[in-house]
């Protein structure tokens, strides 16, 4: 895990030429037919074949599009038939903006899903004194709010909690409706977009109480 300073430096250096390369990219080289699938996020090992992987990392990951995702998204309004997230958000300094962005490019009638940390299942496993389902990366916290926190916010790599209500109220606020929850890995309510290819990069290792808390919902 990098540094946090070594994170900002790597931003202060790269993030205008990301922005302007977004840019270039939302003007000029998105695809303009066809089904269009968009990947946020693919980090080191989670590339999708067939969609447009975007991501700021480019050195030590793989992307098709060099984009700082705290920016614009890099596609015309109405333009992606599906977004997908999975652990990405819970980086994002503004949230509610990220969702008016998903809903900006979506077309009508495309449909997302969107995971990250499950703040939901944290909580009540918190309530529950059940210390053994919280991980103990990045840190081996020993108590019970120790491990809240290290599962929450990850040496201040996240900066927020995921939560369903929390979630839909922002989603609803960026003009989507009837969100639902699934279940990682197994459940998706749009199984034309989000294929087997998709859900094998997710993981789950408490399928019963999941730590992933996975979202979706289409364009009206």
């Amino acid at each position: 895990m990098l540094s946090r300073q070594m994170k900002a430096t790597f931003y202060a250096l790269t993030g205008p030429l990301m922005r302007v390369n977004g840019h270039i990219h939302r003007l000029f080289r998105a695809p303009s037919s066809g089904v269009v699938r968009v990947h946020l996020g693919p980090g080191v090992d989670k590339y999708l074949n067939g969609w447009i992987n975007v991501d700021a990392n480019k050195f030590t990951g793989k992307c098709d599009v060099w984009a700082d995702l705290r920016n614009k998204l890099p596609f015309p309004d109405s333009s992606v038939d599906a977004l997908y997230s999975h652990h990405m958000i819970e980086h994002l300094p503004d949230l509610a903006f990220h969702w008016r962005e998903v809903f900006r490019v979506l077309k009508p009638g495309g449909a997302f899903r969107i995971a990250g940390p499950n703040g939901d299942m944290a909580i009540r496993k918190y309530i529950a004194n059940d210390a053994g389902w919280f991980f103990e990366f990045p840190d081996n916290r020993k108590s019970i709010g120790g491990r809240l926190e290290n599962f929450i916010f990850c040496r201040q790599e996240h900066l927020t909690i995921l939560t369903f209500s929390y979630m839909q109220e922002l989603a609803e606020e960026a003009g989507f409706r009837n969100l639902k929850q699934c279940a990682p890995i197994t459940e998706t309510g749009f199984p034309e977009l989000f294929d087997q290819q998709v859900l094998g990069t997710e993981w789950e290792d408490t399928p019963e109480t999941p730590h992933t808390i996975v979202i979706e919902g289409r364009k009206d």
